[in-house]
């Protein structure tokens, strides 16, 4: 064991403690899986990550670092708070970008770029693999949230590295209202984002009635949250098959959300969502695509804890 340099970050807002914090050990050589695997779980955080040196095949393509990501359940190939939670801490702890103004990570999928969008840094969103949904899955899927299909707009099978099933829905005040069965959403081994566009409010089916009904002060408080902001899209995480109920703030299923509605008319080249306000949070991820076709997903980072940890 040894002591290593640490941060505790939170991402996708600009305000402490009302984003998505990130554990970051700035220097993960010579650590075992099992111990970081371990580290994740103690911290009990959506994710936390270690940096390492790229490998070679890394340093031919660009990367200014490594990075492996873990969940207190499992690791992750790909993930966006993290992503841009980390380069944030590499940053202030001094490293120096190989290319002025950019910066290349290494991961489990390859090389992600980053670089300042609208004086953000933003990443670029991985590939994205996705087709429609096996109706069996998402029939099973709907009544472990407790939606209705003709609550359902559109679905889709999403992966960009993580794996996400993809619904637009039509209420956000239905959205907020959610308490998802997530023992069965284990079972099925799915994680489920779910999204509404914020004008898209008119759901009156027997079903979001009565659920908004019963949980009338939650939805009031959290559709207040939202009432006076320019939020486009809300959006919900729940990833219980990787140990996390609901997470607060989600860059990688943003991003394979922004690419999917986007390249479907849903939403347009440029919009923000919101994420984390059944949670008490006030998550913000900017999306845009440029004139390439490539979505870039962005968020401010601000600092929380630094220090060292004994690993």
């Amino acid at each position: 064991m040894k002591t290593r340099t640490f941060q505790q970050v939170d991402v996708f807002t600009d305000t402490a403690f009302l984003g998505n914090p990130l554990a970051v050990v700035l220097d993960g050589t010579d650590l075992s899986d099992a111990q970081m695997q371990a580290f994740a779980r103690w911290t009990q955080l959506s994710e936390t990550t270690f940096v390492l040196p790229p490998t070679p095949a890394g340093v031919a393509g660009g990367a200014d670092y490594r990075v492996r990501i873990f969940t207190p359940g499992a690791e992750l190939p790909f993930a966006g708070h993290p992503t841009l939670g980390t380069a944030h801490a590499w940053l202030k702890a001094g490293g120096q970008p190989r290319q002025s103004g950019q910066l290349v990570q290494e991961c489990g999928v390859g090389l992600v770029s980053l670089k300042s969008v609208d004086g953000r840094w933003a990443f670029a969103a991985p590939p994205l693999q996705r087709q429609t949904p096996a109706p069996a899955l998402l029939a099973e899927v709907l009544a472990a949230l407790g939606l209705q299909p003709d609550e359902v707009l559109a679905a889709q099978d999403l992966n960009n590295g993580p794996h996400w099933l993809g619904l637009l829905i039509d209420s956000v005040d239905s959205l907020l209202a959610l308490e998802p069965d997530h023992a069965a959403l284990k079972r099925l081994n799915t994680k489920v984002g779910v999204a509404a566009k914020r004008e898209s409010n008119a759901n009156h089916s027997a079903n979001g009635l009565i659920r908004r009904a019963n949980r009338e002060a939650r939805a009031f408080a959290a559709s207040t949250r939202i009432a006076n902001d320019p939020t486009d899209l809300e959006v919900r995480a729940f990833a219980a098959p990787v140990g996390i109920a609901e997470d607060p703030v989600t860059g990688s299923l943003n991003a394979s959300l922004a690419q999917w509605l986007m390249a479907e008319g849903h939403m347009p080249g440029r919009y923000s969502a919101r994420q984390g306000t059944a949670l008490g949070r006030a998550g913000q991820v900017f999306l845009s695509k440029d004139a390439q076709g490539q979505v870039w997903v962005g968020g401010d980072v601000v600092g929380c804890i630094q220090g060292t940890v004994t690993l």
